[in-house]
């Protein structure tokens, strides 16, 4: 390692001087580092395009894709009848007359008691039957109860409280270690007087349970009292011939009418459900593709101007493929469209279903146009409704190919700049590797440096030596 103290003999800053060489030196190294900054900035404006190309693309898919046309609007003559449409696929037009013949509950039991805190008042073991309840088939009021599966017995702790009794409940566990679905607790009505409530923890007649060991154990020996659990019921096309039935364990009823969901909270008869196609909704995704094919072209054009004042570029100015964009997504309106439509047949039966070319013409049949100085899409729902309302069919289906369109279009846009940001990534890879190379060289010219003018000091030093030895022998000749 080469050292040395700044111009001990020549009196010359050789640190300043061997710095501002390196700088010279370092010139074609600053050029690459300046290379890599600028691809760096290039690559994060192509993030930017691309981030938008996906808004777009998302926005295609969902106008190209078959549950926007789907939509649907649900209505119900009854304030005690939710109707909320949920789309999707299977969603489809109609209405459906209906009574609610019955709404769901969870079960309930329960035994009035003189003294919730009195001890030794009840019974030391109780036995709990799971079971189904059905509607009275004898007509003497009660609900029918079928046993399913096993009985469980349980044990009251004492001192048999009714504290003890509603936690051994609440404890208590099936053959197969589950709880048994019922929740029990005390309730004071009126000091210590009040009642022991057990009440299911899901509604639905197949939720239903029945306890024995509690009878007589009552308020003046009262029985325990119970609200049977039931089922909700609809009884679709009452009164006509084609009347049918359907059950739900809770008051909602999502298979009923496709892409409609109805929850219930009261019997009634005569209620009409009736779900049409949200127009609104798919003008909405219209729109909303509008915009993002409007926010890609402000971002495209942000990221290639040129400022004609400040003589300045933006990071793309000079990329033809990002600057072609603009003019590639407003063609998709001012060509028109076409497409390919698959039919149901196969004239040449070649196995494959015959195709044909749809000319679907302008896009202003869709509400779809350019803005007056052509720079942007416009779009307008009144035309779109109309044209809807008039032919809901050739809409959906030109909708739905442009939409395929817009898609594809984005799809592609994407791979090409993501191809060109692979390239700008493996061009900084190769400049970094120019550059490390540069450090190894520059640090071995450092040195070089350094080792010379400690060497020239080192001579001057010498030569100084001897000026000085010269002149005084000179000076005692005289």
């Amino acid at each position: 390692m080469t050292s040395s103290v700044d111009g001990l003999v020549s009196g010359l800053s050789t640190s300043s001087m061997i710095s501002q060489m390196m700088q010279v030196e370092a010139a074609g190294q600053t050029k690459l580092k300046t290379k890599v900054e600028k691809a760096e900035t290039a690559i994060s404006s192509y993030l930017s395009v691309n981030a938008k190309m996906k808004s777009l693309k998302s926005a295609g898919e969902a106008v190209g894709g078959l549950p926007a046309w789907r939509s649907l609007k649900a209505t119900s003559s009854s304030p005690n009848v939710t109707a909320t449409a949920t789309g999707g696929l299977s969603g489809m037009a109609g209405t459906l007359t209906f009574d609610v013949t019955s709404v769901a509950r969870s079960q309930s039991t329960i035994l009035p008691v003189s003294d919730t805190s009195a001890e030794g008042a009840l019974p030391d073991k109780i036995t709990i039957q799971p079971g189904k309840w059905s509607p009275d088939a004898d007509n003497d009021g009660v609900d029918e109860f079928t046993a399913v599966g096993d009985p469980v017995e349980v044990t009251v702790p004492e001192p048999r409280t009714a504290a003890k009794l509603t936690a051994a409940v609440n404890s208590a566990t099936d053959a197969n270690g589950a709880t048994l679905g019922i929740r029990a607790y005390a309730v004071n009505t009126s000091g210590n007087e009040g009642v022991i409530q057990f009440t299911g923890m899901k509604s639905g007649a197949a939720s239903g349970f029945q306890i024995t060991g509690l009878e007589g154990y009552g308020k003046e020996g009262a029985d325990p009292k119970t609200t049977s659990a039931k089922d909700a019921v609809l009884t679709v096309n009452p009164n006509t011939e084609s009347e049918y039935k359907i059950n739900s364990t809770t008051n909602t009823f999502s298979s009923l009418m496709p892409g409609v969901t109805l929850t219930v909270t009261k019997e009634e008869p005569g209620v009409t459900v009736g779900a049409t196609t949200d127009a609104t909704a798919i003008s909405d995704k219209m729109q909303a593709l509008v915009t993002a094919a409007n926010e890609a072209m402000a971002e495209i054009t942000a990221q290639t101007k040129y400022d004609l004042e400040t003589k300045k570029g933006s990071p793309l100015t000079g990329d033809f493929t990002v600057r072609q964009m603009n003019q590639s997504v407003l063609s998709m309106i001012s060509n028109g469209l076409s497409y390919t439509k698959t039919l149901n047949t196969d004239a040449d039966n070649d196995g494959k279903k015959d195709t044909v070319t749809v000319d679907f013409g302008s896009l202003k049949q869709l509400g779809l146009t350019l803005s007056k100085d052509g720079s942007q899409f416009e779009f307008d729902a009144g035309v779109f409704g109309e044209a809807y309302a008039k032919d809901p069919a050739a809409i959906q289906e030109a909708g739905m190919a442009f939409g395929t369109k817009v898609r594809s279009f984005a799809d592609t846009q994407m791979n090409t700049v993501t191809g060109v940001m692979t390239g700008r990534k493996n061009e900084i890879k190769s400049l970094n590797d120019q550059i490390d190379n540069w450090d190894i060289r520059l640090a071995t010219r450092r040195q070089a440096l350094q080792r010379q003018y400690s060497a020239l000091e080192s001579s001057l030093g010498t030569l100084k030596n001897q000026s000085t030895w010269l002149s005084g022998q000179l000076s005692s000749l005289g």
